[in-house]
């Protein structure tokens, strides 16, 4: 059997109808019509003899087969954008001055801005890590270009990344200690992840104990894995010794966004938000 070449158009038209929700924003988002994108669409379903979207009167929705691929169309787009930019777009030149929420995927984050400064190599990349309103902060002061950070509830400044779910973490079979409020690790006052964890152990009725407070996420992370407390991080960026922690409320989602561009840097956002998704997704 002869394995078909994909084509990186029919992928991105695939990839854009499956991120915006339907072939009208798709078809939009592309400078195309509907009837094309759906062609397009079609010829890549013939050459996969896959189904990638169920199609009803109202709604398209990735197949699972779909939800594979675009995984992987997700990866195949950013290399191929990262080759292009590197080959033939004029080189980009200058300061590009990053603020990183210490909540950012610290797992990923290395990698991620490794590949991103290999793509611009004549670009100089300044990174901050730190809080996420304080970041932004700076950000709207001008002393930062672009931040990686958090929205707030019912907010939308930024330009949404991805969804992280936010999560109780301790070490494999913590327990709290019987008949004591329940000892939790927090960044400090202002950080949405700790108004929101107190805020949902209150409404439950639980009593709870901030008996360790660190600027630093690392700092919270550390007395979490040495078993002093509980404490909340994003599902996708839990470091080694921490697991999920069954029993206390939940906590719902956090949106992870781009803050920033006012001064022109929409050729260094594209890229970054591809590699970010590609991580995520590869991760």
């Amino acid at each position: 059997m002869r394995i078909p070449d994909l084509d990186l158009d029919l992928l991105r038209c695939f990839v854009q109808v499956a991120e915006r929700g339907g072939f009208t924003a798709g078809a939009a988002a592309l400078g195309l019509t509907q009837s094309a994108v759906s062609l397009k669409v079609k010829r890549l379903e013939e050459l996969l003899q896959k189904r990638v979207f169920e199609r009803t009167s109202r709604s398209v929705a990735l197949t699972r087969e779909g939800e594979t691929l675009l995984a992987y169309a997700r990866r195949m787009l950013a290399l191929n954008d990262e080759a292009v930019r590197r080959l033939v777009a004029p080189p980009v030149r200058g300061r590009l001055r990053l603020g990183v929420a210490d909540h950012f995927v610290p797992r990923n984050l290395a990698p991620i801005l490794a590949r991103f400064a290999r793509s611009f190599p004549e670009l100089r990349l300044e990174i901050e890590v730190g809080r996420s309103h304080e970041l932004r902060a700076e950000q709207e002061r001008g002393a930062l270009d672009l931040v990686l950070g958090k929205r707030r509830d019912g907010e939308t400044e930024g330009r949404p990344i991805w969804t992280e779910t936010i999560v109780w973490v301790a070490p494999p079979g913590w327990e709290a200690p019987a008949g004591r409020p329940l000892p939790v690790a927090m960044l400090p006052q202002g950080c949405m992840f700790r108004d929101r964890a107190l805020a949902a152990l209150a409404r439950a009725g639980m009593g709870f104990e901030v008996v360790y407070t660190s600027a630093s996420l690392l700092g919270v992370a550390a007395a979490a894995q040495a078993g002093l407390a509980a404490t909340v991080l994003g599902r996708s960026g839990l470091p080694a010794g921490l697991v999920e922690h069954p029993g206390l409320p939940p906590l719902g989602v956090a949106e992870m966004a781009v803050f920033g561009d006012a001064t022109g840097q929409t050729q260094l956002v594209e890229p970054l938000i591809e590699l970010i998704r590609d991580s995520i997704a590869g991760g």
